[in-house]
């Protein structure tokens, strides 16, 4: 379902607007005008007859769903839609629940690369724990007061908890005190209590996801008051997964105040003595991070982070400065699929050439479903960067693909700093299959965007950026429907991709078997939709062990990841045939010698189970989730419902197999997009040798010729 908008086929001075400008005609653009009416998006206006809820002074904040329209200057601006926005005028604050106390201090950060690769340390042997920590005979330092236990979200505001801030932290009692002073309730920050128990000791205690009594992993607060000679000690005493890489060597994120004015150095890996190990007697089970670090400066302020945060205030920044680039809003559309339900705006991003989108397939990109795993944004930036870029690659892409892209799909748990939830107190990513648009409207506009795209066009290719705390390196998960001719070709595209990212993305960690558990997940359901080429692809917290390195990652090794799935994308779709069957060879050797049979023995995968080739998705970042609350709204019906007949035998199964294997086939195939749609791109013929990577010449020397019959 596509998002509301200006009038369609407006077009000034030969350009797209940035935030609420459009592509083209839209053939469902006056459907969302009277859903999203409805709603009160548009004020003053009639939509089907009747005035918008807005419109007869009813307060926005009372609808969960709603939240309030946004002024004619703001990003994604829906009120007066003929308006052209400001590109200059004020962001739109973000809206937290009322249980939520906020600061009035913005935090920024700002972007830096270490001149060196930061390794990691030396993992702590197993059973080596550090002394335990009574927190009974220490002092609290610091407390907030957490959501009632089974409460669920109202409403929200500008601000968070009306009336004056309380006094979470025990003040200092004089210059001498060397207590340090705890901080978190800004965008993403999540840290309930520390307890000082030591003169430098300090354990602490993370604020589980919103409205649940769970997923306690990502951590961003704020320390002051410190001291640049001792070694402090922190424990967290709190986090939910029994394996992390902190266990592994992973170090922590330190951000100085005091560096980054002076020395324009931002975040960086600390921390000595890093363990994890699991704590005593708690049920459930408890795990513990424990670190020691020096402060870099006296009186100085200082950030924790699980990794590079990256809020909604950072996409709204970015969003602002595009709409403001003439070069960068020419080709991209920056519009509302929907408001969360605190009433922040999930953007979705339209991205292809001025030439429009007719006859072009389609590319659906979305990241943030999880809002503690900010390598997905940090990824999912790179790839705007690229693909707005005057590079040729870019043009190229622009030309022949529509790029849709939500980059941050869950706004309200960015916000409040969950890990996994939404204001719903559930996964938004195990909803898909059941979602319903009044618990959580990003994956029900989402999801129905994708289906009103695949009725006009075929969807190339769907990726949802995420990150991942127990394993290192870069992989994807995809769907092994089980048939010959798919088996193969739903390891092309992560192939290529290793390919390309030989340092960073590893292919042996790649996983395509369906669980039950993941029938609910964005890629599973896009895959059953019809998007043949589905993937999640998961970015480590940690870092690199390929290539001979053993390194974390940084925000531009990040923001690369995006800039290598495009280079992928180009692979995978072009019509040089030896490279698709160069890709496809290899692929096939790499599954025989798993199951260990003779290479070229010509037998056929349809006769080969998912769970021969892979024992499960036991590498998932996923947790155990809360029990889905009650819809506001009543639950919608699933996708699919199919009532199949039990298949008594395993010939049974494989006749049902061969009978769709010909269909799948010519759905899953990598898209040629023919010659007078394609320019052959000499730096990129036939790939080299099997593990070679598919592009040798660097991308800045490659060559492109682009057709005029692409214009």
């Amino acid at each position: 379902m596509e998002p509301p908008g200006p009038p369609p086929a407006r077009v000034r001075d030969g350009r797209l607007g940035g935030f609420g400008g459009v592509l083209g005609p839209e053939p469902y653009d006056s459907f969302m005008r009277s859903h999203l009416g409805y709603y009160g998006y548009f004020r003053g206006q009639k939509m089907g007859g009747r005035k918008s809820p807005e419109s007869s002074g009813g307060p926005s904040e009372q609808h969960p769903t709603k939240g309030p329209s946004m002024g004619s200057t703001g990003p994604g601006c829906l009120r007066g839609s003929r308006q052209e926005p400001n590109p200059q005028g004020p962001l739109p604050a973000p809206r937290w629940p009322i249980e939520c106390e906020v600061i009035k201090e913005a935090i920024e950060h700002i972007e830096w690369v270490p001149p060196e690769p930061e390794p990691f340390c030396q993992p702590m042997a197993h059973g080596r724990e550090p002394a335990a920590l009574c927190e009974d005979q220490g002092t609290v330092v610091y407390h907030l007061s957490p959501a009632l236990r089974g409460s669920c979200f109202t409403r929200a505001r500008v601000g968070g908890a009306p009336g004056p801030l309380s006094s979470p932290a025990a003040p200092l009692e004089g210059p001498q005190d060397t207590t340090l002073l705890f901080e978190s309730r800004f965008e993403s920050g999540n840290l309930q209590k520390a307890v000082k128990v030591g003169p430098y000791e300090y354990v602490l205690r993370l604020r589980p996801d919103l409205y649940t009594t769970k997923h306690t992993q990502w951590f961003y607060f704020r320390v002051q008051n410190t001291r640049r000679d001792p070694l402090y000690r922190f424990t967290i005493a709190n986090l939910a997964k029994p394996k992390s890489l902190y266990g592994e060597g992973t170090r922590l994120l330190l951000y100085s105040q005091c560096d980054a004015q002076s020395r324009g150095i931002g975040w960086r890996r600390v921390g000595t003595d890093v363990r994890y190990y699991r704590g005593g007697g708690e049920e459930p089970a408890v795990f513990c991070l424990s670190w020691t670090v020096r402060f870099p400066h006296d009186g100085d302020t200082c950030f924790f982070a699980h990794s590079y945060p990256y809020t909604y205030s950072d996409l709204q920044r970015y969003l602002r400065a595009l709409a403001g680039d003439p070069a960068r809003s020419r080709c991209c559309a920056v519009r509302a699929l929907c408001r969360s339900l605190a009433g922040n705006t999930i953007y979705l991003l339209t991205i292809t050439s001025p030439a429009g989108a007719a006859g072009k397939r389609a590319v659906v990109l979305s990241a943030r479903a999880h809002p503690g795993e900010t390598a997905g944004s940090w990824a999912m930036r790179g790839l705007l960067d690229f693909l707005l870029s005057a590079h040729p690659d870019a043009q190229l892409l622009r030309r022949l693909f529509v790029f849709k892209v939500v980059p941050m799909l869950n706004p309200d748990g960015v916000v409040v700093g969950n890990s996994r939830c939404s204001l719903a107190g559930w996964d938004p990513n195990r909803a898909y299959e059941t979602a319903c648009g009044g618990s959580f409207p990003g994956v029900w506009h989402l999801r129905a965007m994708v289906e009103r795209l695949l009725a006009e066009r075929e969807v190339v290719l769907y990726c949802d950026f995420h990150g991942h705390s127990r394993k290192n390196n870069v992989f994807m998960y995809g769907c092994d429907g089980g048939g010959a001719g798919t088996r193969l070709r739903q390891r092309l595209f992560p192939l290529m991709l290793s390919k390309n990212a030989p340092d960073k993305f590893s292919f042996p960690s790649c996983k395509f078997k369906v669980q039950k558990s993941k029938a609910g997940t964005g890629r599973v359901v896009m895959w059953r939709m019809g998007v043949s080429n589905s993937y999640t692809m998961e970015v480590a917290f940690g870092g690199s062990t390929l290539g001979g390195r053993s390194s974390h990652f940084t925000v531009e090794e990040l923001k690369s990841l995006g800039s290598l799935l495009c280079d992928t994308l180009l692979d995978f779709c072009d019509p040089h045939p030896a490279k698709l069957r160069q890709c496809l060879a290899e692929v096939d050797a790499l599954l025989r010698q798993r199951l260990g049979r003779e290479p070229g023995s010509g037998s056929s995968w349809s006769d080969v189970s998912t769970s021969e080739l892979e024992s499960s998705t036991s590498g998932s970042d996923s947790s155990v989730s809360d029990e889905p609350p009650a819809p506001r709204h009543g639950r919608a019906k699933p996708l699919e419902q199919p009532r199949r007949k039990r298949l008594r035998s395993r010939r049974a199964r494989n006749t049902l197999r061969r009978r769709n294997a010909a269909h799948r086939s010519r759905a899953s195939l990598p898209v040629s997009l023919g010659p007078r749609a394609w320019c052959t791109r000499p730096g990129r013929g036939p790939p080299g040798p099997a593990g070679s990577r598919l592009s040798p010449a660097p991308r800045a020397q490659r060559d492109r010729s682009l057709e005029p019959a692409l214009v």
